[in-house]
């Protein structure tokens, strides 16, 4: 018992008692919040009520493919007059009429995943890799039901698929709703529910490990990463939050056996939401594209362009007529905000123009020649321009004589010769210096440069002769710059800027 001013007793031992009490009140001020650390990283005590919840929406997905069937083994060549010459003509005859006969019949295989009901009119979601390429489809639920799907739409990018099936009309589904996936922090419990090895629902809990992961999957690559066990058979299957809310599609694992280890990725549910609405309202995806080839800010291309620190997406090229170019934004500009969203780096550009709504006007924020400015811009459709964006522009320039040529960089550089223009196949409109020597084991070689290639620009001021580029190199080195940006291009017009040291 904690004692009042009126009640602490009176004599020697007053102080001592008075003591006590502070040092019990401090313990119990302290005890509080170890207690509710404690509650916290101990982890939910059970996820049973949650799990029964949200158990019925998540299913199995089946599939079946027809294969053809392998072709017979050719016959053999065998020399002239071989005692087995005979033997083989005849075995491989009969092997040819079995083919002609139907002996070699083609043959279904067939996969399974994960998925869950989004809708109880019969909406699917799973991902696209487990449906692809397949001729039928069935979705089997947890109560031993299967009913046969058909394909709404898919999206190869972020790797999801839409199905729907038929219900019968007095057995509705259970259906799940997608959560906020941005409100998840590292560290927050998750549960990912799924088919693993064909076992059927099979329910593991773990946390966020990590967000925004790259892991090479595609272009918009954000996925969730969580420790929470995914296997074989989970993919497509939902990852739950604690309110039984889908805040992620599970999609991949890092495993060298194909078992967890605890490393699993999830696409984010704030990601899959448009994808999934633009499949059920359109069949397709819709995204936003503005017609630009973008490449990393990196230290040194940011010291170059006084930046300060590296950040935002750099253009090195444009699609002619494009919205990017039409709104006036030019090869060279960095691109530091995006309808008021920050671009941190370039791969955060591609995510947030393809998540604006196509024909939108928006301000686009660049940074140009060291000055800030804002741009306004109309969004297009990247699925009408892909054709566009696919140009192969991208060939080795072949190994050329080097004519008389000043060095600079670890680079040989010459004026534009006819000569030169035809031996790397040079189109008639670039202008520039032409690289046609680079030193083995220089930046330039580390880099990427390559004999061939013309450097149109030094910091952003067209060069014609190699003259031009040593006087912009001397006034960069007065200003105290320790590297030059250059803009160079390919044969076939396809530029890209590279950051070079001046010394």
């Amino acid at each position: 018992m904690f004692l009042t001013p009126t009640q602490r007793p009176r004599g020697p031992f007053s102080s001592l008692s008075r003591r006590l009490a502070t040092l019990a009140l401090g313990a119990m001020v302290l005890a509080a919040p170890l207690a509710a650390h404690a509650a916290a990283t101990k982890g939910p005590d059970t996820v049973a009520d949650t799990a029964a919840q949200v158990m019925d929406a998540v299913v199995n997905i089946s599939t079946s493919q027809t294969v053809a069937a392998q072709r017979s083994v050719p016959t053999p060549q065998l020399p002239p007059g071989s005692p087995f010459e005979e033997f083989f003509d005849e075995f491989f005859k009969r092997r040819q009429q079995q083919d002609e006969n139907g002996g070699e019949r083609p043959r279904k295989v067939s996969s399974l995943g994960s998925g869950f009901v989004i809708d109880a009119s019969g909406l699917v979601v799973t991902n696209n890799h487990v449906i692809a390429d397949a001729d039928e489809i069935y979705v089997n639920f947890n109560d031993g039901s299967k009913l046969k799907a058909e394909l709404v739409g898919r999206d190869t990018k972020v790797d999801l698929a839409l199905l729907r099936v038929k219900p019968d009309a007095s057995k509705p589904l259970k259906a799940v709703k997608f959560g906020n996936s941005d409100a998840l922090r590292v560290g927050d419990w998750v549960m990912a529910v799924g088919n693993p090895f064909g076992l059927g629902g099979t329910l593991t809990v773990g946390v966020i490990s990590a967000r925004n992961r790259d892991i090479n999957a595609g272009p918009y690559d954000n996925f969730l990463q969580t420790d929470a066990a995914i296997n074989r058979g989970n993919s497509g299957g939902p990852l739950f939050n604690m309110d039984g809310d889908v805040i992620g599609i599970n999609t991949a694992i890092i495993s060298p056996s194909g078992g967890s280890i605890g490393i699993g990725f999830a696409v984010p549910s704030n990601t899959a939401i448009p994808v999934v609405q633009q499949l059920r309202d359109f069949g397709e995806t819709r995204r936003g594209w503005i017609g630009v080839r973008i490449q990393q800010v990196t230290d040194d291309i940011a010291e170059s362009l006084s930046l300060g620190k590296a950040r935002g997406a750099l253009v090195g090229g444009l699609t002619d007529d494009g919205p990017a170019a039409k709104a006036g934004i030019k090869a060279g500009d960095v691109i530091v905000a995006f309808d008021g969203k920050e671009v941190k780096d370039m791969r955060s550009l591609p995510i947030v123009v393809a998540d604006t709504a196509v024909d939108k006007e928006v301000d686009v924020v660049v940074i140009r020649k060291g000055k800030q400015e804002t741009l306004r811009l109309k969004v297009g459709r990247l699925e009408e321009s892909e054709k566009v964006e696919q140009a192969a522009l991208e060939k080795k320039a072949p190994e050329a004589a080097k004519p008389a040529t000043t060095k600079l960089m670890g680079l040989d550089l010459s004026e534009i010769t006819a000569d030169l223009r035809t031996k790397f196949k040079l189109k008639d409109e670039i202008k520039g210096v032409m690289i046609t020597g680079v030193d083995s084991g220089s930046a330039a070689a580390d880099k990427g440069i390559k004999p061939g290639l013309v450097i149109l620009e030094v910091n952003q001021e067209a060069v014609s002769t190699p003259q031009d580029i040593q006087k912009r190199l001397e006034a960069l080195k007065k200003d105290g710059r320790k590297s030059a940006l250059l803009m160079v291009s390919d044969p076939n017009g396809q530029v890209q800027f590279t950051a070079m040291p001046i010394d």
